[in-house]
């Protein structure tokens, strides 16, 4: 068995910096490059209207709860004491919380107090954006997170 060599150590050391540089460099592109930019254009009139707005939603009283199984997509809405809830303009954005190219917004159909979408989803976490509103025009706007399992 030969020694050690100083061109050896070297070598293992300068490899190992160049793999943990590369593997930073990638993923600060990754966060760079998915970074959709800003959110709303004037950040103190969003924070102005943000508690008119949730506490307009929070007095209807409405919760979503989704539920996905063999390729359908379904999202139970309720209301106070968990009666069916009175929604009108329903729809939702399914996408993976870090990349844009999987965001999709299928078509929903109302079943009763839930509304039904075909949907592929692969295995993984999912967010879906919850958007409706209620008769008197109130907004109801809602992040869920949704877990497929294998």
């Amino acid at each position: 068995m030969s020694e050690i060599t100083g061109g050896q150590v070297f070598a293992v050391t300068a490899g190992a910096f160049a793999v943990i540089i590369g593997v930073n460099l990638t993923m600060a592109w990754k966060a760079v490059s998915t970074f959709p930019g800003l959110e709303v254009k004037n950040s103190y009139v969003a924070s102005q209207e943000f508690d008119r707005k949730r506490a307009a939603q929070e007095a209807l009283g409405w919760e979503a709860v989704p539920r996905y199984e063999n390729g359908v997509l379904t999202i139970a809405m309720t209301g106070a004491g968990g009666a069916p809830a009175a929604v009108e303009g329903f729809s939702a954005m399914i996408g993976r919380t870090t990349e844009r190219q999987h965001d999709v917004e299928p078509e929903f159909a109302a079943e009763g107090s839930q509304f039904v979408a075909r949907v592929a989803l692969a295995k993984g976490r999912w967010e879906i954006r919850v958007s409706a509103r209620a008769a008197d025009g109130t907004p109801f706007e809602q992040r869920l997170i949704l877990t497929v399992r294998g």
